[in-house]
């Protein structure tokens, strides 16, 4: 019905052709141009321009256009994935990382929709599910305190782990990319399902053996889901001993913002344990995930086309007393 458009013009054409007539008739009787014309050509015209854009509104409401519309939907499975090697026993946070991350997790949980599901991942020098997805609280808040501080830090593993629990039907083969035999592979689009999961990591950043985090980044982004990443710590971050050595564990927010990034979720800090609890309320309504979906907005040219209409015959009938 585009082609409808066709006769702006010549409503255009014909407004000009009526507005020559009139001077050429208000040229004879002088008087009554001084009388009856408003001054400005603002005023003169622009009744008539607005009633040209609400026929083209109109025409463009003929068409049936569509538009991309963002809406909300609220994650009905998100997995909470804890880092918990041995670097969250510094003490930068009190009393430590993994108790400061521990106490906001357990509030974030039983702060969510009875609709939403919660899993648990554990993440060390191996990654394992400690809670699948249930909407029982108590078990998921549970699960989260029995945690304890092990060896190694593979994060690539626990994001894998994450994804396969929250996306079981796509395919993801995660020994073998765990072992390394086959690197993550290249998803052509997003999975079913995958704008109604999530994954919220809590981690310090600092990564030392397994799955390349970048690489099961590109994999979350290819099947669609979000991951938020909390960094727990400080950059200054604090002397960890163990078995007779001691490193400073310091938070790597580099890596962690740049997941987020590549995943469409969002990184925040969490210096100390009231500024966790402060960003998981913010989490928490960010979880609403952003859906794109094409929906026909006929309704709002038409409406839109009948506004500047009216606008047009109000503005005329003020100013000449008639109607255009």
């Amino acid at each position: 019905m585009l082609w409808a458009l066709a006769a702006v013009p010549l409503l255009a054409a014909l407004y000009l052709r009526l507005l020559a007539r009139r001077r050429a008739l208000a040229g004879r009787y002088a008087s009554l141009e001084t009388a009856g014309q408003p001054a400005g050509a603002l005023r003169r015209h622009l009744p008539a321009l607005l009633l040209l854009l609400g026929v083209c509104a109109m025409l463009l409401a003929l068409a049936r256009p569509q538009a991309k519309i963002v809406l909300p939907a609220q994650a009905r499975t998100v997995v909470v994935a804890i880092d918990i090697s041995g670097s969250m026993r510094a003490t930068d946070l009190k009393p430590n990382r993994l108790k400061a991350a521990q106490d906001a997790a357990r509030t974030f949980v039983s702060e969510q929709p009875a609709a939403v599901r919660i899993g648990v991942v554990a993440i060390a020098g191996t990654a394992a599910v400690v809670q699948a997805p249930t909407p029982d609280r108590e078990d998921a808040t549970q699960a989260i305190g029995r945690l304890q501080p092990q060896r190694g830090t593979a994060l690539g593993n626990g994001l894998v782990i994450s994804l396969v629990t929250l996306l079981p039907g796509a395919g993801i083969d995660a020994q073998a990319i765990i072992h390394g035999t086959a690197a993550p592979p290249r998803i052509a689009q997003p999975a079913e399902g995958a704008e109604s999961v999530a994954i919220v990591l809590f981690s310090d950043g600092a990564a030392n053996m397994g799955t390349d985090l970048q690489q099961a980044g590109q994999l979350a982004a290819d099947l669609g889901v979000r991951v938020f990443a909390l960094g727990i710590g400080t950059p200054e971050g604090a002397t960890v001993s163990a078995e007779g050595w001691s490193i400073r564990a310091r938070l790597e927010e580099a890596p962690l913002k740049k997941l987020a990034g590549m995943t469409g979720g969002e990184y925040w800090r969490g210096g100390s344990p009231a500024q966790i609890g402060r960003i998981y309320e913010r989490l928490g309504m960010r979880l609403a995930l952003e859906k794109a979906q094409a929906t026909e907005v006929s309704a709002l040219f038409a409406g839109l086309g009948a506004a500047l209409a009216m606008l047009a015959a109000m503005l005329s009938m003020r100013w000449f007393n008639r109607i255009l």
